[in-house]
């Protein structure tokens, strides 16, 4: 559509009636505004009415997470009496953003595309009561949570010898922002709530460069040491006291694909680390049904695409070295 301003008047819109718009930004919107699909659907070009709002899920994460450490999100570190009192503030602030989010996601059940191709999701009768269920069975799990990461700090306490103090892990390593950001996620994913997992799990992979999907399931004990380009599959299955290291790839081999063309999902496609597994810096391991064994150690830099037994050690060969 072409903007009607006259040579007289080029800085005043006969569509708009604002002074302050030039014709080339009329245009520019207009041509814009034409891309968007006017439907409730879930299409590439759509408006995204029913999409949970971001910054509510963003600021619902960070009373969340406020309630697991509060010294390492929060300025001002909370009286040890009124502990309690604080957390019940973070939760009844974190609550009502949290229940608009689940109610706008839980119709991506059956109205996203996967749902549309495959056949799954049936529509829910009371959007409000699952989302209400949802949430009560989330708040019931985050104690579980909150013991978790206790273990995980510990865990990165022992595993790296440059950590002095637990206060130094709990506030400083990048780890425990992952982490923590993960194991609240996953209870979601684990509940069946789309999208709003995966916009907190974003959130820690921009702060850490640790990117773990919220479907992975991750035992107790997880160490990640540095960090920075850790990839953690959504099928990916970790043991108890699991230590990887920067730029680890826990990832799929392939990606079959459906009638339409589609990468098929909900099969497991990522590994399988069992308990007091090691994966040392830039090691890449693929497959569904690749199973690392229990005690096992996987070196720097290897490619690995197959399973290995309980206590294995499996490294690169040396590259010739040739020194000028």
């Amino acid at each position: 559509m072409t903007c009607p301003a006259t040579p007289e008047d080029p800085m005043r819109c006969e569509v708009c009636g604002r002074a302050s718009a030039p014709r080339a930004i009329c245009q520019a919107s207009e041509a814009l505004s034409d891309l968007f699909a006017q439907v409730e659907a879930d299409v590439p070009d759509g408006c995204s009415r029913t999409l949970p709002d971001t910054q509510s899920v963003v600021q619902a994460l960070d009373c969340l997470r406020q309630c697991m450490f509060p010294a390492r999100w929060l300025s001002e570190v909370t009286e040890c009496d009124l502990l309690s009192m604080f957390i019940q503030e973070r939760l009844s602030l974190a609550y009502p953003r949290l229940l608009a989010a689940v109610k706008r996601a839980l119709r991506y059940r059956w109205m996203s595309e996967f749902a549309k191709t495959s056949g799954r999701g049936a529509v829910l009768d009371d959007v409000d009561n699952e989302a209400q269920s949802i949430l009560g069975q989330f708040l019931a799990r985050l104690p579980v949570v909150r013991e978790l990461l206790i273990e995980d700090v510990k865990a990165a306490y022992r595993g790296d010898p440059a950590a002095h103090s637990y206060a130094e892990v709990m506030v400083s390593y990048p780890c425990i922002s992952a982490i923590t950001t993960h194991r609240i996620a996953h209870e979601l994913y684990r509940l069946d709530v789309p999208i709003v997992p995966r916009i907190m799990s974003e959130v820690a992979h921009a702060e850490t460069g640790i990117d773990i999907h919220p479907g992975a399931q991750i035992g107790a004990s997880f160490f990640v040491d540095h960090g920075t380009g850790v990839v953690v599959g959504e099928t990916t299955t970790i043991g108890d006291n699991v230590k990887l290291y920067q730029g680890v790839t826990l990832g799929a081999k392939s990606f079959p694909v459906d009638e339409n063309g589609f990468p098929v999902k909900d099969i497991k496609r990522h590994p399988t680390l069992e308990d007091d597994v090691v994966v040392y810096a830039g090691a890449t391991i693929l497959g569904g049904d690749t199973v690392i064994g229990k005690g096992s150690v996987i070196g720097a830099n290897v490619f690995l695409a197959e399973s290995v037994p309980p206590g294995s050690t499996v490294t690169q060969k040396h590259p010739e070295l040739r020194v000028r």
